[in-house]
């Protein structure tokens, strides 16, 4: 057994002439400790963004089927307690959605980090406004911009499901790069007229005295935001269209191949 071993640790052979590469010793056994880190790593953030992406699907799948079902329902009324019956699961949505930033920085998500940054901004600072103006809540604009939120996002998750899973079809990408763009003007568009209706409910919550011992103008801060919200758009559909662009290629030049 002596002599066996000897061998072994000298010749790296086993006395019946059989390679021996213990695990972690020479150049074999660092590659492959490697390559199963790095297969390790690469299945954590499949099942990650797997995740990530269901859950995001299945939030906005189940505010969207409510939201449909209570104006089945309950006809206009239901649009002033909308936000009250799904405020609580959109908001935590859109605030997950903050980590998509992180995804697209560390290359989890393969997407132009500007315009998912403004799209980012432009839902938190609404739904902060509306939680914040209690008069806002049941106003059917409300309604109307969370419908289609809920549309941009039932069109996006879905597309990123199916690209963790490498099956995406083409009508999903044609759907998810092309209608995407015009329900996104619509969402900007309902943003502004939020933000207008809120204007008059301003001035009671800029009088309060947290507000106004640091004299902060509210309704002219808001009409700073409609226009930093009309730029931040522009540009936004500037850089979808060139996404979309992109992506359309890659897919033809992948079909060519094929």
């Amino acid at each position: 057994m002596e002599q066996e071993a000897a061998l072994r640790s000298h010749t790296g052979r086993s006395p019946t002439g059989i390679s021996v590469h213990p695990l972690g010793r020479g150049p074999r056994g660092a590659a492959l400790i490697c390559s199963r880190g790095n297969k390790s790593m690469l299945s954590f953030r499949r099942v990650y963004m797997f995740s990530y992406n269901l859950f995001q699907f299945c939030g906005h799948t189940w505010i969207l089927a409510n939201t449909i079902a209570r104006s089945l329902r309950f006809g206009q009324d239901a649009l002033a307690d909308t936000f009250y019956s799904v405020g609580f699961v959109m908001s935590l949505c859109q605030l997950l959605s903050a980590l998509e930033l992180f995804h697209i920085a560390d290359g989890l998500e393969k997407a132009r980090l500007l315009p998912r940054f403004v799209q980012v901004t432009e839902k938190n600072v609404l739904l902060v406004m509306v939680i914040t103006l209690e008069e806002m809540q049941s106003k059917p604009v409300v309604c109307v911009q969370f419908f289609l939120w809920n549309v941009l996002d039932l069109l996006r998750y879905p597309h990123e499901l199916l690209c963790v899973m490498d099956e995406l079809p083409p009508a999903m990408l044609w759907a998810r790069y092309t209608l995407w763009i015009p329900l996104y003007v619509l969402s900007v568009v309902s943003e502004g007229v939020t933000v207008y209706q809120a204007l008059p409910h301003t001035e009671s919550l800029a009088s309060s005295s947290a507000l106004n011992s640091t004299h902060v103008p509210l309704p002219l801060i808001l009409v700073v935001y409609l226009h930093v919200l009309a730029l931040g758009a522009c540009v936004t559909v500037w850089q979808l269209l060139k996404e979309r662009q992109d992506q359309l290629e890659k897919w033809s030049k992948k079909m060519k191949r094929q």
